[in-house]
């Protein structure tokens, strides 16, 4: 396998998802780089980037030692923050994701750092149309300099990661993605 190459990727999955399966661990129908196991009643989720792996068990130890026996591992402890997640635990076990920060961080990046958040997403009454689309090669000069894409595509992230009750307005304003105005 060559590390950075197209086939040692996917060298390397196949050759992960056979460890899994000495280990027990099925592939995820909904996604495949999800492997849970369970055995006598115990669970264990393992989700895999690459070559990076976080995994979350009510045997910790023992998930460890089964992947230790298979690679040489580096346990990098309690995981606090993965793809732009705040991870936190409560006393109650519970496990909290929340995008505050780089909710935040991409207000700044938009300028929109001094906005009035409300309540929700779509503001009663607002309609989008096509109407609303630039008309004139002036208005469509001017929206050419607007990150609509980026801004559109951070919003896509909060929405699938942790803020699911924007899936709506995100679906609205991506209607509008090849041709933006001022009002979307």
């Amino acid at each position: 396998m060559l590390y950075g190459t197209m086939q040692g990727v996917h060298n390397w999955a196949e050759n992960l998802d056979k460890t899994f399966e000495r280990h027990s661990y099925y592939k995820s129908c909904a996604d495949p780089q999800i492997h849970p196991g369970v055995i006598n009643e115990e669970l264990t989720l393992t989700s895999t980037w690459t070559d990076d792996i976080l995994g979350a068990s009510s045997t910790i130890e023992k998930a460890k030692a089964e992947l230790s026996s298979s690679y040489k591992i580096k346990d990098l402890g309690e995981v606090t923050l993965i793809l732009g997640m705040q991870i936190t635990q409560n006393d109650n076990g519970d496990v909290i994701l929340s995008q505050k920060a780089y909710a935040q961080c991409m207000l700044n990046r938009f300028n929109m750092s001094h906005c009035i958040p409300l309540s929700t997403p779509l503001p009663l009454g607002i309609l989008l149309s096509m109407d609303d689309c630039p008309a004139t090669l002036q208005e469509i000069d001017e929206m050419k300099s607007t990150p609509y894409y980026e801004a559109l595509g951070s919003l896509m992230w909060l929405q699938v990661a942790t803020c699911s009750d924007l899936s709506y307005i995100v679906n609205v304003l991506s209607r509008f993605s090849h041709n933006s105005g001022k009002s979307h």
